[in-house]
């Protein structure tokens, strides 16, 4: 098994997310195609004008915006991992195939801010089916959005 085949492709996460979006009524603000290993921002050692990776395949990441609140963009890369940011929270390193319920989570309200006293520290905790969760510190200020996730 290749490594493209034991993830869905950057094409298939797209349409995951324009679906998601339509489900909850989010419109899909901007959606850019970087295709060939000279346009893949984790290639920039390829040589110039080179397309394919060394092994012959055709590396094809996508950029996606999607309306908020809460404003999301997602940088899908061609190795099985999306860069999701929501309201400037970063996460690197969501999975293919979590995303869609990534983005469910976040529409849905399941998604919430966890504070700690000390040593402070505030948290954007997004629960996935099957005991998946993902948890990236959260900067001040908080926006709106991320401040009515607070429990």
């Amino acid at each position: 098994m290749t490594s493209t085949e034991s993830h869905p492709s950057t094409e298939a996460v797209v349409a995951a997310v324009r679906e998601v979006a339509a489900e909850y009524g989010r419109a899909v603000t901007a959606v850019t195609h970087d295709i060939g290993a000279d346009q893949v921002a984790r290639r920039t050692s390829a040589p110039l004008f080179a397309v394919a990776d060394p092994d012959g395949s055709l590396p094809h990441e996508a950029f996606v915006e999607l309306s908020g609140p809460p404003r999301i963009e997602l940088t899908v890369h061609p190795e099985g991992d999306t860069r999701v940011v929501v309201e400037g929270v970063d996460f690197p390193d969501v999975a293919h195939e979590h995303v869609p319920d990534f983005l469910r989570a976040l529409f849905r309200g399941t998604a919430h801010l966890k504070s700690r006293f000390f040593p402070p520290a505030t948290t954007l905790v997004v629960p996935l089916p099957g005991d998946v969760t993902y948890k990236e510190h959260v900067g001040a200020p908080l926006s709106p959005w991320l401040a009515a996730r607070r429990r």
